[in-house]
C-alpha cells in the first residue's frame, strides 16, 4: 500500500459497520454502494466468497469481510450494503457490510499506523486507526482484506 499522505493533508473514508464496531474505507478505491441483492453462489470456492452479482451488465465477486476477519456470518438486514470496490492488482469487487454509516475525513496527523500483531488476526486487515469526534474507527487495508479472494 502506499504511504499515506503528507502531514496537513487529510483522507476521506466511509464509515461502515461489522457488528458492533466502525471501520473505515478509503474512499478512493469506492466505487459504488449497492443494496443487498441476489448473490449467485459459485461452487468450491473460500467460505468467505459469497459468488457474484450481475451489476448493470458486469459480473462482480462479492465477499463477506465478517468471515474472512473471523467474525460471525453476515445477517442481513435492511440497512445491508454491498460496497463495490475498485482495486488496482484486484480489479472490481463487492464487500458486503452491515450497514453504510457516513463518510468523515481525517487529517492524517489523526491517524495512527498499526504495529502489526501477528497473534490478532483482525490486526493483519488493518493499516491504522483514525481518531474522529472522539471515537476510534478502524481503518481498512483493503489489499489485505481482499488479497487471496480474486
Amino acid at each position: 500500500m502506499e504511504e499515506i499522505r503528507t502531514v496537513g493533508e487529510s483522507t476521506q473514508f466511509i464509515v461502515i459497520k461489522l457488528g458492533d464496531e466502525q471501520y473505515g474505507i478509503d474512499i478512493k478505491y469506492i466505487d459504488n454502494i449497492v443494496r443487498m441483492q441476489h448473490i449467485t453462489r459459485v461452487p468450491k470456492v473460500d467460505a468467505y466468497l459469497k459468488g457474484v452479482i450481475n451489476l448493470r451488465g458486469e459480473v462482480i465477486p462479492v465477499m463477506s469481510i465478517r468471515i474472512k476477519m473471523g467474525l460471525e456470518p453476515d445477517v442481513e438486514t435492511k440497512s445491508s450494503r454491498i460496497i463495490i470496490l475498485k482495486l488496482e492488482q484486484q480489479g472490481t469487487i463487492g464487500v458486503i457490510v452491515d450497514e453504510v454509516k457516513e463518510v468523515v475525513t481525517l487529517d492524517n496527523e489523526n491517524i495512527e499506523k498499526m504495529a502489526y500483531d501477528s497473534k490478532d488476526e483482525k490486526a493483519s486487515f488493518l493499516f491504522g486507526v483514525g481518531k474522529c469526534e472522539g471515537g476510534l474507527i478502524s481503518l481498512l487495508d483493503l489489499n489485505s482484506v481482499v488479497l487471496e479472494s480474486v
